[in-house]
């Protein structure tokens, strides 16, 4: 009778926990009827979360989005990690709940009275819905790394950070202020650097975006060259980069998204480089990641790597 009891109550606790979320990293779930889906509600939602990538070479979707319609919401699309929920109702809503039929989660419920009210919600929510997304994308892509066969002690020794690197990174290059780290994919390979350099190196006052490239053409030239002579890694100067200004473990922080490629060479690929600005060591601390994968989708590869960066922890003298 006693273990009954027991069974009995782990059973009831483990009804009462919540489902874990499921799915591929930047997937979401549509739950819209068809005639809205294939109108203007639905090209609205297109438009803002599937929208081309900045940074990539080729055009790759924001998110994947799977849709299906509101009489099927209780089902398994509901353990997916990012729901929007757009329907016609008596109120114009928007709504967030969190965890509502698993965890981790954010579900978004839009209602409106006409089609024209849902689409102002949309277009009013999307950039925060975005970013909201993103984050819990981020968050599950660090918790899926696993563990990273390199000494910590190695990177927080020379750089006093930690940092999240998963399994199958490997040294390629370990110089007194530089660090490069490899992983081999199939049909090609992803890399992550970590240097740092002076302040001054980037300077507020002067375009900054000329300054970051400068600063990257030079630890290329240093550092990162084809198997050919002459053949170093540059910033492609046929697409200009994105910059912008966000904050990195509570540091101000210059996020440039671009194309690199190497020179007389027909190599190329995204990079995404984060400078932080670290007055406690004196020093712009800078991690970049890329990727050369000519005949692979190059999103999820450099969201992978933006995960790995955005869990570096500056360590406190």
């Amino acid at each position: 009778l006693l273990i009954s009891l027991m069974l009995f109550s782990c059973k009831k606790e483990n009804e009462s926990l919540p489902r874990k979320t499921s799915g591929k990293i930047n997937t979401i779930s549509v739950i819209i009827d068809d005639q809205l889906w294939n109108g203007d509600v639905g090209d609205s939602i297109r438009n803002k979360f599937a929208s081309p990538v900045i940074g990539l070479p080729q055009e790759e979707p924001l998110f994947n989005i799977n849709q299906y319609p509101v009489k099927l919401l209780e089902g398994f699309m509901t353990d997916t990690r990012a729901i929007i929920v757009v329907k016609k109702g008596e109120v114009n809503k928007f709504e967030i709940a969190k965890d509502q039929y698993a965890s981790p989660q954010n579900v978004f419920h839009i209602s409106g009275k006409t089609s024209a009210d849902i689409i102002a919600g949309i277009e009013k929510n999307a950039p925060k819905m975005i970013q909201l997304i993103k984050e819990a994308e981020i968050a599950e892509s660090q918790r899926i790394n696993g563990q990273s066969h390199i000494d910590p002690k190695v990177i927080s020794n020379k750089f006093h950070i930690t940092l999240q690197a998963p399994s199958g990174y490997a040294y390629v290059l370990h110089k007194s202020n530089f660090m490069w780290l490899k992983k081999e994919i199939i049909g090609g390979n992803t890399s992550l650097l970590i240097y740092q350099v002076p302040l001054s190196t980037i300077k507020k006052e002067a375009d900054l975006i000329t300054s970051i490239i400068k600063m990257r053409d030079s630890i290329g030239k240093l550092y990162i060259s084809g198997t050919e002579p002459n053949t170093i890694m540059i910033t492609e100067e046929a697409y200009a980069p994105y910059l912008s200004k966000i904050t990195l473990d509570d540091k101000e922080t210059y996020e440039t998204k671009g194309t690199w490629e190497l020179n007389n060479d027909f190599m190329s690929g995204p990079f995404i480089n984060y400078a932080i600005v670290d007055k406690e060591y004196n020093r712009i601390l800078v991690l970049e990641g890329f990727c050369y994968a000519p005949s692979k989708e190059k999103r999820d590869l450099m969201h992978e790597l933006e995960s790995i960066i955005k869990s570096v922890d500056v360590l406190k003298r």
